[in-house]
């Protein structure tokens, strides 16, 4: 069995309801409950009051991170930034990474090797206004970078630091605009059936056990 931690980064704020992520969220706790045998569940909402040290515990309980977030201005959303720099100072020595491992001896190497989180595995789901193309087309906005070459580029940086490795991400693009629940739940059902059910990534999965 699995243990699988599930972050809910949607957030409450001006216009927005934080609608999407929690209909995310559903979907892979929904997807996670029909194979009880195979997984185990933990949750988190940002929008809800949480114990810093309770969250280190979760990501030390988990096999694999899920997070939910949407993007704004280009960033994560302040209230899943804020937990994220709450929980990692907490977890600072107590399990998710010792330093930023170097040595005081040769300071110039080994930055970001200090991570205790190894043999954990973490996927991202993003949602944007901006639409599929502006990544992708030539002289568009994003340049051709794709999201995790691009913008979440610090963000997959950050999770390499705690030692945890990235499975295949997945992104949903223009939700305020041009939404479209049916096929984006066809779309994300497909992509955990991938990632958790598909025999290579199972692989990887179990071969993580003897790495915690």
């Amino acid at each position: 069995m699995k243990n699988i931690f599930v972050i809910n980064g949607g957030q409450k704020f001006a216009h927005s309801g934080g609608a999407f992520n929690e209909t995310l969220t559903n979907w892979t706790l929904d997807f996670l409950r029909q194979h009880p045998d195979e997984f185990a569940v933990q949750v988190t909402h940002v929008n809800d009051d949480y114990d810093p040290a309770d969250e280190v515990e979760k990501y030390k309980w988990a096999d694999v991170i899920i997070y939910h977030t949407p993007i704004w201005w280009f960033q994560l959303p302040h209230r899943l930034k804020e937990y994220i720099d709450r929980v990692f100072t907490a977890g600072h020595q107590q399990g998710m990474y010792t330093s930023d491992g170097r040595s005081r001896k040769n300071p110039a190497i080994n930055y970001g090797t200090g991570g205790s989180l190894h043999g954990r595995h973490y996927m991202l789901t993003t949602s944007w206004n901006a639409p599929e193309e502006a990544f992708t087309l030539p002289g568009e906005f994003f340049g051709q970078k794709s999201v995790d070459e691009g913008v979440m580029f610090g963000f997959h940086r950050m999770m390499a630091f705690t030692g945890v490795q990235p499975l295949e991400s997945i992104h949903f693009h223009d939700v305020e605009k041009n939404v479209n629940i049916s096929r984006d739940k066809d779309l994300y059902r497909a992509h955990l059936e991938k990632v958790f059910l598909g025999q290579a990534v199972a692989d990887v999965l179990v071969g993580s056990d003897s790495q915690i």
